[in-house]
């Protein structure tokens, strides 16, 4: 993946268990397991918000209506 191998992760392990301890290690995994998975969720919404709506071209637009003139001078 990053070029990691067995060594490499082993002596991660092992300066996790001496920074947070036996006690914390399972809670700091949780955690960055959490956010990894929340990471790839928020990666994959913008592509399915994205979806440009469909715009049927045949129907004719709505007019607006502007003031009318007898609102103009009524004071």
């Amino acid at each position: 993946m990053f070029g990691l191998g067995v060594p490499e992760l082993l002596i991660i392990l092992v300066l996790g268990l001496i920074i947070f301890g036996p006690g914390k290690l399972p809670d700091v995994g949780r955690a960055l397991g959490k956010s990894i998975r929340e990471f790839k969720s928020a990666n994959k919404e913008p592509e399915e918000t994205q979806k440009k709506p469909e715009i049927d071209v045949t129907e004719k637009p709505k007019e607006l209506e502007g003031p009318k003139d007898d609102d103009r001078g009524a004071k």
